[in-house]
């Protein structure tokens, strides 16, 4: 017969283990409440990581204090933000006010079956499938019962108070994020600060190549797309440009949304700018894969491209774009700390005939 055995916990580990678990719960529910907030904090961090470079290239060169620094490089980041908008943002508006003048007649002739796009209704019948999918609540569940305006207003305010936010959070970060980082190596033990400076260095320039490469990547998607569609005449160049841009950032997905959005309206210019338009993008992909990312990322992120698409589909998961956003630089961190606690697991290779330790 077995021998039955009782294992006896003592209250201690009990309550220790329900400790956690409720304060797990508690964290995550923290989480989710602040998940906007969290996100603008992320957004600041990308920015103070991409700006950071700068503040130290002029305390580099002779700026005396951090703070006149980080200020020099703020202004000029505004500067530099209020020239190109004041450049290109009365066209973009303009551009994209034409395209939506123009869209009611491409429904229009949509809805006909004339046109480029008819044989989506004369092969598909895709009218009725939108109007038997609004007929199903689709439009009330959109609208709600706050009304388009109050939804429109909220979400105007929601995004200057978000762009205000992330200026300030990003000016304090490049202001004091030194003095926070040293804070924290100073609450761990002497014997194990200078192995954590060296990780934190390695998250340093993981994060902040791929931040500073990724917009640079984007810059120039932009200006070649630009570019492009200026040379062919297809309408509303600068503002599928700057969409180009955008989506751009989004990794592995975003290139390919922008192709297909700015080669559909190329087709409906004409078949000839259709059909180059979309062959550009093919050939540019290409480049910015093969050439433009191991350029300028270098030596700073290196995944494999399934750990890549593993991080941006559980980043889009959790936070949608910004997730996506944020799943390359979380996964080149998790990476470098991993890589750190698998050296120093690893038993050290004694040399020969000295006994191997244990």
């Amino acid at each position: 017969m077995l021998e039955e055995r009782l294992v006896h916990f003592r209250p201690r580990t009990v309550l220790v283990v329900l400790g956690i678990i409720l304060a797990a719960v508690v964290m995550i529910r923290i989480v989710q409440a602040a998940q906007g907030v969290l996100i603008w904090v992320g957004v600041a961090v990308f920015l103070a990581l991409a700006l950071n470079p700068a503040v130290e290239w002029l305390l580099g060169r002779g700026v005396p204090r951090r703070g006149l620094a980080v200020g020099i490089t703020f202004v000029a980041a505004l500067l530099v933000i209020a020239a190109l908008a004041a450049t290109i943002v009365p066209t973009v508006v303009d551009q994209v006010n034409d395209f939506v003048d123009a869209v009611p007649g491409y429904v229009e002739d949509l809805t006909a079956g004339r046109g480029r796009l008819g044989f989506l209704e004369r092969d598909y019948h895709i009218t009725e499938r939108v109007r038997d999918a609004l007929s199903e609540g689709g439009a009330s569940k959109v609208l709600g019962l706050s009304g388009t305006a109050v939804a429109v207003t909220k979400g105007v305010v929601t995004a200057v108070v978000a762009v205000l936010t992330i200026a300030f959070l990003t000016f304090f970060m490049l202001l004091e994020g030194p003095k926070w980082v040293e804070r924290l190596y100073s609450l761990l033990p002497e014997e194990k600060q200078s192995r954590w400076r060296g990780i934190g260095d390695q998250i340093y320039r993981t994060v902040g190549g791929y931040v500073t490469g990724n917009l640079l990547i984007s810059l120039i998607a932009g200006i070649a797309s630009t570019g492009v569609l200026t040379i062919l005449g297809v309408p509303y160049a600068l503002a599928l440009g700057l969409l180009v841009a955008i989506l751009d950032l989004i990794p592995l997905a975003g290139a390919t949304i922008a192709a297909v959005a700015v080669s559909t309206v190329a087709f409906l210019d004409s078949v000839q700018s259709g059909i180059i338009v979309l062959i550009f993008f093919i050939v540019y992909q290409q480049l910015e894969n093969h050439v433009l990312q191991p350029i300028v990322y270098g030596r700073t992120v290196q995944l494999s491209p399934l750990a890549v698409l593993i991080a941006v589909l559980i980043g889009a998961e959790l936070a949608g774009v910004v997730g996506a956003l944020a799943a390359i630089p979380v996964a080149g961190t998790i990476q470098v700390i991993l890589v750190d606690w698998l050296a120093h697991r690893r038993p050290r290779q004694a040399p020969p005939g000295e006994p191997t330790p244990t």
